[in-house]
C-alpha cells in the first residue's frame, strides 16, 4: 500500500511527542484522556513549501493563543515549538508537506473539569498533495448548502482553532460527499454566509471582492495573507456580513485555507459560477507567495482575540 494511503496510525518515520521525536507508532494516547472526551484539543494545519512552513509562527501563535482561551497552557514557548515543527519536517525528509501540531488535556482527571491534567504536545508531519483534485481546483468545486450554522459567538470560543468547534464541519463535509459534492456552505446563527467545512470563501461582485466578516467563526491565517494580496494588486477586498441571496450578483465566488489553498467553486446549490480572472490572479500569487523564501505581506498581529 502506497504511504499516502497507509492509516495515520501506521506510517513510517517519527512524530514529535511531549518534547523528543519518538517512533510514529509509538506515538500514542490514553482512551481516558480529557481532550478526547470533552474536546480539550487545539491544532494547527499548516504547508511547508520547499521545506519552509508557510506562516509558521503566525501559526503557533494562535495555538499557544488558543490553549489560553480553553483555559490551559502549551508547556513550550513559540519558539520551541516552531522549532519542534522544524525539526519534524527534517526528520520525515519532507519539502513539501501537511504539518499537524496540537495540543491537549491529558488522563490525569475524568470530568468536566480537569485542572490539574498533564498538557501534552505533539507535532506530526507528512506528504499531503492538492486537497482536492487538479481538475476541481482548475475548474472549480462542487458546493451544497449545510443544515448547520455556526453558532453565535457567546456559545462558542469562535476565535479558537478548537477540535469540538469541526463536529459540525465533518457532518456537513461527510453530507456533501454523500451527495456528490465536494463541500458544503454553512451560514451563520443569523442566516449569514459564513465559510466551507475547514475555509474561508470569497465573492467578486462587480469587480470587488468580498469576504464575509470573520465575528462567528475562525479568521483564517490563509484568509488574510489572501487579502494581503489582493490589496497588493489594488483589489478592494470589502469585509461585511453577506446574505445568501448575494451569491446571484457574484461572477466568481472561490475559497482559500491552509488545505485548500485557493481553489475556485462552479456551484453552490443550484448557482453557477465560472473561474474567472481574479480568482486566476490571486491562485497564482498564492502558489508564488507559499514559495517565496522572503514573504513580501506584511506582518500579521502579533496576538488572537480569544
Amino acid at each position: 500500500m502506497p504511504i499516502d494511503e497507509a492509516p495515520y496510525d501506521d506510517r513510517p518515520g517519527q512524530i514529535w511527542f511531549d518534547g523528543k521525536l519518538v517512533p510514529w507508532k509509538d506515538a500514542n494516547i490514553h482512551v481516558l484522556s480529557h481532550g478526547l472526551h470533552y474536546a480539550s484539543c487545539v491544532f494547527e494545519g499548516e504547508r511547508a513549501y520547499n521545506g519552509r512552513i508557510f506562516k509558521l509562527t503566525e501559526h503557533t501563535r494562535r495555538m499557544v493563543d488558543g490553549a489560553k482561551a480553553l483555559d490551559f497552557e502549551i508547556p513550550y514557548t513559540v519558539e520551541q515549538i516552531d522549532a519542534a515543527c522544524n525539526a519534524v519536517l527534517k526528520a520525515q525528509g519532507l519539502s513539501e508537506a501537511y504539518v499537524r501540531p496540537i495540543a491537549w488535556r491529558g488522563s490525569e482527571m475524568m470530568g468536566v473539569s480537569a485542572r490539574t491534567s498533564k498538557i501534552h504536545l505533539s507535532i506530526a508531519a507528512w506528504h499531503w498533495g492538492a486537497y482536492f483534485t487538479p481538475e476541481a481546483r482548475m475548474e472549480g468545486i462542487r458546493m451544497m448548502w449545510s443544515k448547520w450554522k455556526r453558532p453565535d459567538p457567546a456559545t462558542i470560543p469562535c476565535k479558537v482553532k478548537a477540535a469540538g468547534l469541526y463536529m459540525i464541519c465533518t457532518l456537513s463535509k461527510h453530507a456533501a460527499e454523500n451527495g456528490g459534492y465536494n463541500d458544503a456552505l454553512m451560514l451563520d446563527y443569523r442566516g449569514n454566509i459564513a465559510e466551507a467545512t475547514g475555509a474561508n470563501i470569497f465573492l467578486v461582485i462587480d469587480g470587488k471582492i468580498h469576504t464575509p466578516t470573520p465575528d462567528c467563526f475562525l479568521d483564517g491565517i490563509t484568509r488574510r495573507t489572501v487579502i494581503q494580496l489582493a490589496r497588493m494588486r489594488g483589489m478592494e477586498v470589502v469585509e461585511r456580513h453577506i446574505k445568501p441571496e448575494e451569491l446571484d450578483k457574484a461572477s466568481e465566488v472561490f475559497l482559500c485555507g491552509t488545505a485548500v489553498e485557493v481553489t475556485p467553486i462552479r456551484e453552490i446549490g443550484d448557482r453557477r459560477f465560472k473561474p474567472g480572472e481574479i480568482t486566476r490572479t490571486l491562485m497564482g500569487d498564492y502558489d508564488e507567495e507559499v514559495r517565496r523564501e522572503v514573504p513580501k505581506t506584511l506582518d500579521a498581529p502579533k496576538a488572537y482575540a480569544a
